[in-house]
């Protein structure tokens, strides 16, 4: 059982703990939740593996062993959640087979840092405050386990792959995501972890109640209708053109897919007629001189939306990767990428030479402004972001609350054949579901090799093209209109809860503290 108080133990209990065995178990612990993320989605076993871990963080109250056990347990969910990045540096990066695996390590080894903050942190706290168990609990560790996974989303231009919440868009506690986003979600499953520690305390029932309050609520809180339908809805066509990575930009296999997306853009028309990222993989200056024209006289011809993914220079040495788009009235539209990939589509201090050794086309690009106008499709505003943009959540929700008018659906262009046939394409799709929890749109997806999908204002794909094949995706899409609560408040409403819990966790061990000294 977890220690009650944080005055000593009696020497008698003293018992001298080994820390490498632990940590060998927090990292397979962390390592098996990557099947409670897309495309297993055991979600249940997410928050038994945390549950684990905050046991042994509640052992006893050594910073150090807890920020070790932390660790541990981050090191084994980020290399077991992200190692589809060996596919992309070995297979499509030039990078040695074991300089890539050296590299997946090295990304393991910091991540692993955001558990050690979170396990240290609660700890030391504990020690600081005088915590009895129930506050250290239900109120200490999993926020700052939430607070962890907000910080990797934004420190060095974040990256929260596989971060906790995403695991839940289609359990029950999917249902908070309209209020409290992904990292929210990512607190309130950590709650349920640790209303199941609490089992091993003398408080088990209350502990339970809990857990079943949370789960009902959530599951209670898919029935409501944040946002409403806008507008009428508007045709589809998304194209995936199944291009292999190796071959995108050999200028002779530019030209031939070139040819294809004209033909599958032009074989029909469409309200909206959606191309993956790069599908245009020559920059305009170097396309043959009809082809723009082509599809600007199509889209003319037919009333048809065109918008297609293209690198962009507004001068020398300055590259966008652009979503360009083409109106039956003759206007462009031109989306910017905003969020950069490091190493991709930009080159960190320092690391030059590791994106020449990769040889990365453009791989140092401009980005976009913060906020960008909607591209409008008959009565609907779609937003577009580029590859991994709908990884974070507050940067689109920010988007919606700061635009003129909020877009009524959102549009994702990607290339994803640089993850070859691994489960990062699962896991993309399942971030998308989760955009459309928090902001109640709808999310298309028009993709290179898959996943070509269309998602509903609820999180749930409702068409969707098979994987690595060659296809049109044609689907009727109801534009939505509202705000969530997401929308309105972003992250501050977690960073406030936050604030608060740690305002009654810091009350409750002074209350401890006292009745301890009489």
């Amino acid at each position: 059982m977890l220690r009650r108080s944080t005055v000593p133990l009696d020497p008698a209990l003293r018992v001298p703990r080994t820390t490498l065995l632990p940590m060998l178990f927090a990292a397979l612990a962390g390592a098996t939740s990557v099947l409670a993320f897309a495309p297993i989605g055991w979600w249940p076993l997410q928050i038994l593996a945390l549950a684990f871990l905050f046991y042994q963080v509640g052992m006893d109250t050594n910073v150090r062993r807890s920020s070790l056990i932390g660790w541990a347990f981050g090191f084994g969910w980020s290399v077991a959640g992200m190692h589809w990045l060996y596919i992309t540096m070995n297979r499509f990066g030039n990078i040695p087979g074991p300089m890539a695996v050296a590299a997946v390590c090295l990304l393991g080894l910091y991540m692993g840092l955001f558990g050690a903050f979170a396990a240290g942190i609660s700890t030391w706290l504990r020690r600081r405050w005088s915590l009895p168990v129930a506050s250290f609990l239900l109120l200490v560790l999993p926020f700052a386990w939430g607070l962890s996974d907000w910080m990797r989303g934004w420190i060095m231009t974040g990256f929260p792959w596989v971060a906790t919440g995403y695991a839940h868009n289609a359990s029950p506690l999917g249902g908070y995501a309209p209020i409290v986003g992904v990292y929210g979600i990512g607190v309130i499953a950590a709650v349920c972890a640790s209303c199941i520690v609490m089992l091993t305390q003398r408080a088990r029932w209350p502990g339970m109640g809990l857990l079943g309050a949370i789960l009902a609520a959530g599951y209670g809180l898919t029935f409501v209708a944040w946002t409403a339908p806008q507008g009428q809805p508007i045709s589809v066509r998304l194209m995936q053109g199944n291009v292999e990575q190796k071959k995108k930009f050999d200028p002779e296999h530019v030209m031939r897919a070139l040819e294809m997306y004209r033909g599958m853009i032009t074989a029909q028309p469409a309200d909206l007629i959606a191309l993956p990222e790069t599908a245009v993989a020559s920059l305009p200056e170097y396309l043959p001189p009809d082809y723009l024209p082509s599809l600007k006289k199509f889209a003319a011809d037919t009333g048809s939306h065109v918008l297609f993914g293209i690198p962009m220079s507004d001068g020398p040495g300055s590259y966008a990767n652009s979503a360009v788009g083409f109106s039956p009235s003759g206007q462009s539209y031109r989306y910017d990428k905003h969020h950069l990939v490091p190493f991709g589509e930009f080159v960190p201090l320092g690391f030059r030479w590791f994106v020449d050794m990769m040889r990365i086309p453009l791989g140092d690009m401009s980005r976009g402004a913060e906020v960008q106008s909607a591209f409008a499709v008959k009565d609907q505003l779609v937003l577009p972001n580029v590859c991994y943009e709908d990884v974070f959540g507050e940067e689109i929700a920010m988007q919606l609350r700061n635009m003129p008018q909020p877009a009524t659906m959102l549009l994702n262009v990607s290339n994803l054949a640089w993850f070859g046939e691994s489960v990062a394409i699962p896991q993309h799709v399942q971030m998308s579901q989760m955009r459309s929890l928090e902001t109640g749109r709808p999310m298309l997806r028009a993709t290179n090799t898959g996943a070509t999908v269309v998602i509903d204002g609820r999180g749930k794909i409702v068409n969707a093209l098979p994987m690595y094949t060659h296809g049109t995706l044609s689907a009727q899409v109801q534009g939505m209109g509202g705000m969530t609560p997401f929308i309105r408040m972003g992250n501050y409403l977690l960073l406030a809860l936050a604030a608060l819990a740690l305002g009654f966790a810091w009350f409750s061990g002074r209350n401890y503290a006292k009745t301890q000294q009489t």
